[in-house]
């Protein structure tokens, strides 16, 4: 198109309309979220700790509190492996007490980012395995179903084939760890430009990874911050993918904050999502846009907006 001092104007007088129509629209968010406060979401969203840390304070159990009063009723934290036996237990009665579910926490901390379930070698495999038998009974301390597992980095000297075929070996014997406990490992898709470099990157290979190695105990994460940035087309990738699908997470973009925050509709994904019937638990792995309690209420306030379809 020509750029006129005509055009100009006009696309100035549109920012201008737009800016406006985003602080109203900004507005009306809080104002919902007051109206809606304490309400049970329809949706599992699960925060995590130091999400609400400015208007709960620092103890985790007063964080699982504040949130279960915002009608929050799922958590999930990453490092829950790292925290003592003491601890997972102190914090599993709590979730229980309130009526919280627990979310996802990662099987491999240590082997995620490095080449192992890509090479097929015999030492990093037995690694991932011991991994896994170990989050067993961290899972079963937490009543927790899901747990994250990230297959590694691209083997550069090897072909792609045989590099998926060895994430299919060990995965399939994960899953028989899993399995007769009725645990979930969920692999996660990460994109390029925040992990380069990483073996798993899209909707459909790691679709076609979990019915190769056919067990419940074998699904997809499907985390919408990282899909938006890799490849977009976030509902017919649900759709398509949604048999394999066993957990999701939230952040928007950009920023990788709060719904709201940047491009992604995630009310209408929400919506979407309420209706296949989903009934698990979609993690807010996210920071918040703005600082302090005014951002963790703005958290809220947009998860209430989100969540009102």
């Amino acid at each position: 198109m020509e750029l006129t001092r005509r055009n100009l104007i006009a696309s100035s007088t549109a920012i201008a309309a737009g800016l406006a129509v985003n602080s109203s629209a900004m507005s009306e968010i809080s104002e919902f979220g007051k109206k809606k406060k304490g309400e049970k979401f329809r949706l599992k969203y699960a925060p995590h700790f130091g999400m609400f840390a400015n208007h709960a304070g620092n103890d985790p159990i007063d964080q699982l509190k504040f949130a279960a009063d915002e009608g929050f009723h799922a958590w999930e934290e990453n490092g829950m492996k790292g925290y003592s036996p003491a601890d997972q237990d102190k914090i599993a009665k709590a979730m229980h007490d309130l009526g919280i579910s627990m979310g996802i926490f990662v099987v491999n901390p240590d082997t995620a980012w490095g080449n192992n379930l890509t090479t097929g070698k015999e030492d990093t495999r037995t690694k991932f395995l011991d991994e896994c038998k170990s989050s067993v009974e961290v899972a079963k301390r937490m009543n927790a179903t899901w747990m994250t597992v990230v297959p590694g980095t691209v083997e550069p000297r090897m072909e792609p084939g045989y590099q998926t075929a060895n994430v299919i070996d060990t995965l399939r014997k994960a899953s028989e760890i899993f399995e007769p406990h009725g645990l979930v490992m969920v692999l996660e898709a990460l994109n390029y430009r925040d992990h380069p470099n990483l073996f798993l990157t899209k909707i459909a290979q790691g679709y076609s990874i979990c019915r190769a190695v056919n067990s419940p105990s074998c699904k997809l994460l499907f985390d919408m911050y990282h899909q938006q940035i890799q490849e977009g087309n976030i509902i017919p990738n649900i759709n398509q993918g949604y048999s394999e699908i066993g957990y999701f997470q939230i952040g928007d973009n950009p920023g990788r904050n709060e719904p709201t925050s940047g491009e992604v509709n995630y009310k209408k994904i929400f919506e979407h999502i309420h209706k296949k019937g989903f009934k698990g638990i979609l993690g807010m792995e996210h920071g918040n846009s703005k600082k302090g309690k005014e951002g963790e209420r703005a958290v809220i306030d947009a998860y209430r907006w989100s969540d009102n379809f």
